[in-house]
C-alpha cells in the first residue's frame, strides 16, 4: 500500500480540506506577499461590484485573482521545502526559489494586464 493510498485511509475528505484551509491561513498569517494578494483582491472585488462587471469580465478577473494567489501559496510551499532540505546557500536550491517566485511574477503581470483591460474602460481611460 502506498503513502497515497494510507494517507486517504486516514483522513476523510472533510480533513483533507480542513488541511487545505490550515494551509491557505498559515500563509496568510506568515506571508507578507499572500497578504498582498488578498488586499489587492478585495480592492479589485469591490470595484468588480461597483462597476457590476459582465459574467465574462468577473470570468477573467477571478481566473486572475485565483491564479495569482494558487501560484503564490505553491511558491510558497516551494520555499518551505528547500528550506527543510538544506539551510546552506545553494545554486540550486536558490533557482528553484527564483524560478517558483518566476512563476508568480509572470501570472500577476497577466493578472494587471487582465484588470487594465477590463476597469480602464470603466474609468473613462
Amino acid at each position: 500500500m502506498g503513502f497515497q493510498e494510507r494517507d486517504n485511509k486516514k483522513h476523510p475528505l472533510l480533513k483533507s480540506f480542513s488541511f487545505a484551509c490550515q494551509g491557505i491561513m498559515e500563509a496568510v498569517r506568515t506571508e507578507r506577499n499572500i497578504k498582498i494578494h488578498f488586499a489587492l483582491a478585495a480592492i479589485v472585488v469591490f470595484f468588480g461590484w461597483y462597476f457590476s462587471l459582465n459574467g465574462m469580465e468577473w470570468l477573467f478577473i477571478l481566473a486572475a485573482i485565483a491564479g495569482t494567489i494558487t501560484l503564490e501559496l505553491i511558491n510558497s510551499a516551494i520555499e518551505r521545502v528547500v528550506d527543510l532540505v538544506t539551510d546552506q546557500i545553494h545554486p540550486l536550491a536558490k533557482q528553484a526559489k527564483d524560478i517558483a517566485a518566476g512563476a508568480v511574477f509572470i501570472y500577476a503581470i497577466f493578472s494587471i494586464i487582465v484588470g487594465l483591460i477590463i476597469f480602464l474602460p470603466k474609468f473613462g481611460l
